[in-house]
């Protein structure tokens, strides 16, 4: 049994007016997502107002409520105050936080993309390339959620793939041969950079994003081919993805 209080590290990604006064959080913590209520933190006197903004890192103090736990008190650990400066790194952090809520469960524990997400919102807060960043989290969400796209091996056939590879199936689950991709469905074209690109990201740690330089056409193809495959697994696009595009056309 859970006791009646208790602490909890957790990144805001949604919230919501409740009640006359109240905030309803969805927050991911390294034991899942959760749904918690901050009492009065629309007051103008709360204390809690400037501890639970969107995209924060904190560490929260929760009682078990009835329904919904109750925040007590929130103490920031990293409030990423630089990507609020730039309008294109808070729309990413929009499409992160929708990403992750779209694709887990309330609960379900998973402390590996509660780190994820966290070095996520930390390199968007101190400079690392928007598009990088989003290719690389959007490859280890899906790894940790079960929808890992196949960049190694066949999609269909599961042979061994080479750098002859040419073909991405959103719906087979990632790239296919040349002899799978006649029948496989929704083929995407793709050039052997971009190829390289994701298969590099799938593996390697957030930091290694500061020493790439990679053109502007091949991480237009990565984010091309990964935008197809996320928009599979979910079934529609994400409405960040909107805001997210609207943000880059402006002047």
């Amino acid at each position: 049994m859970r006791d009646r209080v208790y602490r909890t590290d957790a990144v805001i990604i949604r919230r919501s007016d409740f009640g006359e006064a109240d905030r309803l959080l969805t927050i991911i913590t390294p034991f899942g997502k959760r749904r918690v209520v901050a009492k009065g933190a629309r007051k103008t006197s709360s204390r809690l107002a400037g501890h639970i903004e969107l995209f924060t890192y904190t560490t929260l103090l929760l009682a078990v409520g009835r329904s919904l736990d109750i925040v007590t008190q929130s103490a920031v650990r990293r409030g990423h105050d630089i990507l609020r400066l730039d309008l294109e790194r808070i729309s990413a952090a929009y499409y992160i936080a929708e990403l992750v809520d779209r694709l887990t469960e309330e609960g379900a524990e998973d402390r590996q993309l509660f780190e994820v997400l966290i070095e996520t919102l930390h390199a968007l807060d101190r400079g690392s390339a928007v598009d990088l960043v989003l290719r690389w989290y959007e490859l280890q969400v899906l790894d940790r959620i079960g929808y890992r796209p196949q960049l190694q091996e066949c999609a269909v056939c599961e042979e061994l793939l080479t750098e002859d590879a040419a073909d991405f199936s959103p719906a087979a689950g990632g790239v296919v041969c040349s002899r799978c991709a006649r029948s496989a469905a929704g083929v995407l074209a793709m050039r052997l950079p971009a190829f390289k690109l994701l298969r590099y990201l799938q593996v390697q740690p957030i930091g290694v994003l500061e020493q790439l330089t990679i053109s502007s056409e091949t991480r237009g193809e990565a984010e091309r081919l990964m935008r197809a495959y996320v928009r599979t697994v979910l079934e529609r696009d994400l409405k960040s993805v909107a805001f997210l595009e609207e943000v880059r056309t402006q002047p």
